[in-house]
């Protein structure tokens, strides 16, 4: 479902995929090549949610903000996996945010960053470029190597790139 709300409507960028079952509704901008899996919720209803290129949100996870407070920006080739909660926080380029996982108001996670399944960033935490945070409430377990970057990150963002071809076929 893609719905307006209050006079704004989503705009999803070129080369996307939304499953059927998604929903979409108000403020939302969504940049290229950009994947909403089934059961997952965007919600810009009471403040906006800008998504870069590559962004893939995966089967039931929200994405939200909080009324006049904490708008919810994301960089390009974020992966959110299924069932995390990313609400009112800024998310840079090239991080994977794991299943389950949830990311409260004004955190802020740096580019090149892992948030590991499960884990739970309290409001306003701020995560370094470069590190990976588990746990509840989250913290460094440690730094992310090029490797890592590259072998789970990109390839990640990449996939559902390729994942989200086939559904367009």
């Amino acid at each position: 479902m893609i719905k307006e709300v209050n006079g704004k409507s989503p705009q999803i960028g070129e080369d996307c995929y939304i499953a059927e079952n998604a929903t979409i509704v108000g403020d939302v901008t969504m940049g290229k090549q950009c994947s909403v899996w089934f059961n997952a919720v965007i919600r810009g209803d009471v403040h906006y949610i800008k998504m870069g290129d590559k962004v893939n949100v995966q089967d039931g996870a929200v994405i939200h903000g909080t009324y006049l407070k904490s708008p919810t920006t994301i960089g390009n080739k974020v992966s959110i996996g299924h069932n995390a909660i990313v609400h009112g926080c800024t998310i840079h380029d090239n991080v994977l945010i794991g299943m389950g996982s949830i990311v409260m108001d004004d955190c802020v996670v740096e580019s090149n960053s892992i948030i590991a399944a499960g884990a739970v960033l309290t409001k306003g935490t701020h995560v370094p470029s470069g590190t990976i945070f588990a746990g509840m409430p989250a913290k460094k377990i440690k730094d992310i190597s090029e490797a890592l970057s590259e072998g789970e990150v990109n390839r990640i963002a990449e996939s559902y790139v390729k994942y989200s071809s086939w559904f367009k076929e």
